[in-house]
């Protein structure tokens, strides 16, 4: 299927959340009355606890002292020469509880604390966001509650006993696919039951604003880092090329917030086709989706011709959602950003490329990012900064079953 969303003539535009939390036409803030308050008090004090200097020294101590920041700007040489380009790895595999996660989790806890709240609740797919979530709320002493899909439950067991020997509740959600945007509808629904004692962390770049924009400007530490990491190894502080995986988009923001709207950096997501975009049996949102509401946003949504969800299928758990994140909606309608759509069978020989090129096992989630290496011709003087969003013990499993002996 072609690519839609690719418009290499195109100039930049700037790309930037307005008051309302819109991407351009992509965002906003859709929810029941019960949550307004909530909702429009996190609006009203998330930019003032981002920028109050005590608020980031706390945040940015526990980034280097409990969860290891920086992490390493990799040169994977081998992985490199196969594909003729400097490909760089930003390490978000190395960071406590194992992928990036840590960092959205980490800030928004200080932040519900800061409020008075007492009471966390999350949603989950692969569980890296529930690990982390959990991580935090044990460190901080908080009542933690996760809501995870019973498929995901059964496929990423792993994480649910992490979660569990963390002290946090974790709650399998029988309705709809069983799945990452069920999860959701479940922690949505107990939220509405609990607004005044309960802060939500929602995972990605999702929902109603301000938390696209809130958990991007967490995540942003990834660029931060980036920027800074390049010029001691590069000579400059900027690539060629940033690539990142996409579902709900978190660590995809975190990648590219920097470098949003400089005109020198191409952006490459990838998203997750499944068993091929044309199958029935995808999570290739913003090839597949049109315009619709999903958990309080407006955004890119796969919907049937009078708007109810389409199921979404991929083999990653942490990809498997039927919308993605206003600002990824509105980088790909834009041209700022190619999206590529990778399948189930292209991630896992990305995976095992990694594996046994450069000895680093991939959560299957990083795999699909990994992949889009091999649809793309690069020159052999640039360079590409990729996100290893998450590292791969929690999908051994799955990889056993579809990877060669």
């Amino acid at each position: 299927m072609k690519n839609d969303y690719k418009h290499e003539d195109e100039p930049a535009m700037t790309i930037a959340v307005d008051a309302g939390g819109y991407y351009g036409e992509f965002g906003g803030a859709y929810i029941p009355e019960i949550l307004h308050a909530s909702v429009e008090a996190l609006r009203v004090t998330y930019r003032e606890a981002l920028e109050d200097p005590a608020f980031q020294r706390e945040y940015h101590a526990l980034l280097v002292d409990y969860v290891g920041r920086p992490t390493p700007l990799y040169l994977a040489r081998r992985l490199s020469a196969k594909h003729g380009c400097k490909i760089y790895l930003k390490r978000e595999d190395l960071n406590h509880t194992g992928a990036h996660k840590i960092n959205n989790a980490i800030g928004q806890i200080l932040m519900a604390r800061r409020a008075g709240k007492t009471r966390i609740i999350a949603e989950t797919g692969a569980g890296q966001h529930g690990v982390a979530t959990a991580t935090a709320c044990a460190l901080m002493d908080m009542e933690c509650v996760v809501y995870m899909g019973k498929t995901d439950v059964g496929r990423q067991q792993l994480n649910v006993q992490k979660m569990r020997a963390l002290g946090a509740t974790v709650v399998p959600v029988t309705s709809g696919n069983m799945t990452l945007k069920d999860a959701v509808n479940e922690a949505i629904r107990d939220w509405c039951c609990h607004p005044a004692t309960t802060h939500y962390v929602i995972g990605s770049t999702v929902g109603p604003h301000p938390y696209p924009d809130l958990v991007a400007r967490l995540q942003s530490v990834i660029s931060q880092e980036i920027k800074q990491q390049l010029p001691g190894k590069e000579g400059r502080d900027h690539p060629d090329y940033l690539v990142a995986c996409v579902g709900g988009g978190s660590n995809s923001a975190g990648t590219v917030h920097e470098y949003l709207n400089d005109p020198r950096v191409k952006i490459v997501l990838a998203e997750a086709a499944g068993k091929g975009i044309d199958s029935g049996e995808s999570a290739a949102t913003i090839h597949l989706g049109r315009v619709g509401i999903i958990h309080g946003s407006k955004t890119l949504l796969m919907q049937t011709a009078d708007g109810q969800v389409i199921e979404p299928y991929s083999l990653s758990a942490g990809l498997d959602y039927p919308g993605v994140g206003p600002l990824h909606a509105c980088m790909a309608r834009s041209g700022r950003a190619e999206v590529l759509a990778i399948t189930d069978d292209e991630a896992l020989e990305a995976a095992l490329e990694l594996t046994r090129l450069e000895g680093i096992i991939p959560a299957l989630e990083s795999a699909h990012a990994l992949a889009a290496l091999g649809k793309k011709r690069f020159g052999a003087g640039e360079v590409v900064v990729l996100c290893l969003s998450g590292r791969g013990d929690k999908d051994m499993d799955t990889y056993l079953q579809h990877l060669p002996s």
